[in-house]
This record gives structure tokens, C-alpha cells and sequence, in this order.
């Protein structure tokens, strides 16, 4: 019996996921993933974050007194922005003047104070540019004594993008495929894209004023990298986003119009990314993160029995070489107990990436990540390992990521599945999906990167 109803569950092919293979520790370590993505529920971090009491609002540690405040508008992108709207509406109800949250296409939800405005990722489309001056539109109307909630988090770069004067939507699609198959990770693709887009890089918190600006965001910040960057000063440069494209051998690929605006933003420095929000009526607060999902993770395996321990909350690199690590870490518990004796559950966060040859299929980083370990690991022992996109979407797939385990490799060769050519060909998509191993959740309300979970019985 699973401990969840249907109706609760976060994978919608859970059952099949558990049909076969190491099914008791396949079922342990797909619900404690699933405990995970909960953890990051932005909606709940929203309600723990703002209170409404009689005429006073409360936001953090901050306190408004309504009385004293003509509108509140409510405006945002990115994955995990519906949440965080839906529970504003629901605190908040009639005092909205008004809103427009842009989210991932397919998300049918529909809230009645804030629009909810449906754009490409991960190649932002016409809608992403429409999005983002739908944005433009209602903070411009945002005075002095109006109060903005800004929604902002994971995938906003591409779900808003205005590209910069001269430069067209076709060459920033362009662009944003160019950087998502180089094997940049995603902070050296924001620091190209903020420089060539209208709404990045702060830009939004300085639109908004002379209002009071409130970010909610999920905190997905790897270390040095300011998030979200609409609504924070931007450290990078437009030499920074040169030496990103240089480095990757980009410079001669992207369009000659984006070519020579950065290159004339380096002498340029009204073009520049705001560097401070000195003297900007602004605050930030975090409704979610990848701690919070490994430290949710962690606690639904020691609940289950297991010996938990978060590696790490910030895990960055090629996806397959972190399966082939994990792997390596899985057979040192199996053979000497160490760093943990079974039963144990390791969980990690972060955000992985695949560098794309000239075989390209279908796939993404935590789809190639499991294959790697289950090419590098098999055993009588009973091990699982999962990595799955929290927001439920793994590279530019409909799948979430995957689950192996110590029979995924003898499973594959009577399938007739070459694990090795879905790793070279960076289609793991196939491979999972005939494993019937690929996870789907559908959109999950939340983006904080990726959460794994190696188990050993």
C-alpha cells in the first residue's frame, strides 16, 4: 500500500516506477524525493512570510500599515510564481488592484485579482517579450505610495525577456540555445543574458519605484550569484559576458547585433546592469530553497528507517560525471560501510549540466546523471539512485528526471537499451522512458534546481 493517496502524489507514474527492479527501496527513495520537492513549496513559505491583520500587513520583518498605502500590485515570472500569487490573492483578496504573474506554458490554473500569462521556456518565445511588457505596464502605474509584490523565480529569464535595442527575439533564441548545449552553467548564462535583455539585472526593483518593492522569490543562488536578478544589483559585467562567450567559443556564433552591443556596452556604462539598490524603496525575502527540499528529503529518510545525510545543497558539473561519482560513493557504502552504514540515505541539491556535441537527442541532466550511475554500478545490494528537476521539467523534455537502481543495467541489456549510447548521444530520454524509469510530475508549483537521492538498503 502506498502511504500516499493518488491524489497527493507528486509523480503521476509512481506505480509504475515501483513495478519493477529494487521496488521496496525504489518506493522509499521516490517518496522521500517527493517529500523534497514539498519542502520548497513556495506557496507555504508565501503564508509563513505574509499576514494580514486588521490594517496591518505583515512581511517578514517588515509592517505596513495599510492605512497609509493606495495600491498594491502583485507582479512576477518564473516557475514557482503561481504559488506564491495564489496565496497573495488568497491573503491579500480585493485589496489587489491589480497583477500579472508570467508563467511556464501549460499551466491551466487562473487566479481572479492577478492574470496569469502563459510564455516559452527554456527558449523564451514571443509571449516571454509580451510577458515582460504586460510587467512593464502595471509597475509603471506604481506610485509613491503603492506597494509592489514582485513573484520572482527560477526560469523568469526566459518566461520575461525584452530584448535590448537592436537586438531581436529570433537571435536571443538563438543565444539562449547556443549557452543551454555548451555546457555553461546557469549563472554564466544569466550573466550574458541580463546584459542583453531590458528587465534583468535589477532592473525591475528600478522600474518599480518610486514604489515600495517586495520580492518573493525562491533562494536558488549558487554562491557569488545574486537571485533573483530582476529585483537585486547585478555583480557581473558586460566584460564578464564577454569572457562567458569567449570561453565557450561563442563569440563568433551569436548574432552580430549581440555581438557588437556588449562589446559597445564595455564603454557604455548607461547600458550597464544596476549595480545598487542605494536609495530604492526594496526587500527580499525567501519563500523557498534547495535546503529546505534536502533538509525535507533528509527527514522523510530518517522517518523511513534510513541513516540520512545531505552531501550538499549546491552540487555543480557535467550531469554524468555526478552519476558516475554517486556510483562510486554507492559502492564504497556497499563494500566498507563508509561514509555510512546501510540503511542510508544520501541527498543532495544543486544543479547539473550537459555539454552538447554534434549528436544531440532527447534528454536532460538528471535523465543522463542516473543513466551514468546505473552504467557504473550494479550490485546484488539493494540501491537506488533518483535526481529529478524540481519543478518538473529536466532540460527541454516533459520528463522530471529518473530513477535506477543495482538491476537497471541487466534490465536495460534484456530491453535491448544501450545505456552507453544514450549517454554519448545525450538522449536519455528513449533509454528511460522503454526502462519505464523516466519520472513525470507535471508542473510542481516550485523550481530549486535538482534534488537527489541515493539510497542503499
Amino acid at each position: 500500500m502506498n502511504s500516499l493517496d493518488d491524489k497527493e502524489r507528486i509523480l503521476k507514474n509512481f506505480d509504475t516506477l515501483v513495478s519493477h527492479g529494487q521496488q521496496t527501496a525504489r518506493r522509499d527513495a521516490l517518496q522521500i524525493a517527493e517529500a523534497g520537492i514539498r519542502g520548497a513549496d513556495p506557496g507555504v513559505g508565501t503564508y509563513n512570510q505574509v499576514k494580514l491583520e486588521g490594517e496591518l500587513l505583515y512581511v517578514g520583518d517588515k509592517v505596513f500599515n495599510l492605512k497609509e498605502i493606495e495600491h498594491i500590485y502583485v507582479v512576477g515570472a518564473g516557475k514557482g510564481s503561481y504559488p506564491i500569487a495564489e496565496a497573495l490573492e488568497d491573503i491579500l483578496g480585493d485589496l489587489i488592484t491589480e497583477g500579472i504573474v508570467v508563467v511556464k506554458k501549460g499551466e491551466t490554473r487562473r487566479l481572479k485579482h492577478i492574470e496569469i500569462y502563459e510564455a516559452g521556456h527554456p527558449i523564451p518565445d514571443e509571449d516571454s517579450v509580451a510577458g515582460a511588457r504586460k510587467i512593464l505596464k502595471v509597475v509603471e502605474k506604481a506610485g509613491e505610495k503603492d506597494l509592489v509584490f514582485a513573484a520572482i523565480t527560477g526560469g523568469s529569464s526566459s518566461l520575461v525577456t525584452l530584448p535590448a535595442d537592436g537586438i531581436t527575439l529570433k537571435e536571443m533564441q538563438d543565444l539562449t540555445d547556443l549557452l543551454l548545449k555548451c555546457g555553461a552553467v546557469i549563472r554564466e548564462i544569466n550573466i550574458v543574458r541580463k546584459h542583453l535583455c531590458q528587465m534583468k539585472g535589477g532592473r525591475l526593483v528600478a522600474y518599480i519605484q518610486p514604489a515600495e518593492a517586495v520580492t518573493l522569490t525562491l533562494d536558488t543562488a549558487p554562491e557569488g550569484m545574486p537571485w533573483p536578478d530582476m529585483s537585486l544589483p547585478d555583480p557581473s559585467t558586460f566584460q564578464d559576458a564577454i569572457d562567458v562567450l569567449d570561453y565557450y567559443d561563442l563569440l563568433e556564433k551569436v548574432a552580430p547585433s549581440i555581438k557588437n552591443y556588449i562589446m559597445e556596452g564595455r564603454n557604455r556604462p548607461e547600458l550597464e546592469t544596476v549595480k545598487t539598490l542605494e536609495g530604492m524603496r526594496t526587500t527580499i525575502f525567501s519563500v523557498g530553497d534547495p535546503v529546505g527540499a534536502c533538509e525535507a528529503a533528509a527527514k522523510c529518510a530518517t522517518e523511513l528507517g534510513y541513516n540520512s545525510v545531505i552531501l550538499s545543497s549546491t552540487i555543480e558539473g557535467e550531469a554524468k560525471d555526478v552519476g558516475i561519482c554517486f556510483a562510486g560513493i554507492a559502492k564504497e557504502i556497499v563494500n566498507y560501510k563508509r561514509p555510512l552504514s546501510p540503511p542510508c540515505a544520501l541527498i543532495s541539491g544543486g544543479e547539473t549540466t550537459v555539454t552538447i556535441g554534434e549528436e544531440c537527442g532527447k534528454g536532460g541532466p538528471n535523465q543522463e546523471l542516473v543513466l551514468a550511475f546505473a552504467q557504473k554500478f550494479k550490485s546484488s545490494a539493494e540501491v537506488v539512485c533518483v535526481s529529478v528537476d524540481t519543478d518538473g521539467t529536466d532540460g527541454p523534455t516533459e520528463i522530471a528526471g529518473g530513477i535506477v537502481d543495482s538491476l537497471t543495467q541487466e534490465r536495460a541489456e534484456e530491453l535491448g537499451v544501450d545505456i552507453d549510447y544514450a549517454i554519448k548521444n545525450h538522449n536519455s530520454s528513449p533509454a528511460l522512458t522503454k526502462l519505464k524509469d523516466a519520472l513525470v510530475t507535471g508542473h510542481t508549483g516550485t523550481n530549486v534546481m535538482n534534488l537527489r537521492v541515493l539510497l542503499i538498503r
